[in-house]
């Protein structure tokens, strides 16, 4: 088990690191208001299908662990919950944003974390062995809820901008390369905080299984 949960923090770095370069060697994508997934439209859409697969396999790895530590049905779902995310984001590195199934990959990964990773963490934290990692289990775990409510918050805001200029929006169409004028965006910041929250969680739920 120790093994499998070190290569849960490894796969999980490895995803990060994958996206730390992207920023480097894809400058063009500005942070600010561009979408992880968008990077594929770019010279290195490999690194961003690494991305996804490296998080999808640290979650699916991660869900295998947990449904051996776990014994309550509300928990077991959260763990269903997890690899589902971890389903998901395997999709998001299949299926890029121009595909008909990202937007199903989308479903899939981001919004079933946050409700598993709850329903994991308050299980947990109700048996003694670990109640001394308690701190960092809440920390990391809300991290993710919160993360994804700014995330949506900001794209309702850049999707309200983007119709009140009459830009297309929709499946399939293909995002404009820069940010028309007196819209707001900031989705990407957001965007780029919610994968790291959802990340990190990883990371610490491997460090201390």
């Amino acid at each position: 088990m120790e093994t499998l949960s070190a290569l849960v923090i490894v796969l999980s770095v490895l995803s990060l690191l994958s996206l730390l370069i992207l920023h480097f060697v894809s400058p063009e994508f500005k942070m600010s208001w561009r979408m992880i997934s968008e990077y594929a439209l770019g010279n290195h859409k490999w690194l961003v299908t690494a991305f996804f697969i490296f998080w999808g396999l640290a979650s699916m790895l991660l869900a295998f662990l947990l449904w051996h530590v776990v014994s309550s049905l509300w928990s077991q779902i959260g763990v269903i919950l997890v690899l589902i995310s971890g389903v998901g984001a395997m999709m998001g590195g299949w299926f890029d944003v121009k595909h008909k199934h990202h937007g199903l990959a989308f479903l899939l990964g981001i919004p079933s974390l946050p409700i598993g990773a709850l329903l994991i963490c308050y299980h947990l934290i109700g048996f003694e062995q670990w109640q001394s990692h308690q701190d960092i289990l809440l920390i990391s775990t809300h991290s993710i809820w919160i993360s994804f409510v700014l995330m949506a918050i900001s794209m309702v805001i850049l999707m309200s901008g983007y119709k009140k200029t009459g830009l297309p929006m929709g499946p399939g169409v293909e995002p404009p390369k820069e940010l028309p004028k007196g819209v707001i965006g900031v989705n990407g910041y957001f965007n780029r905080l919610l994968v790291v929250c959802y990340i990190l969680w990883l990371v610490v739920m491997g460090y201390i299984m």
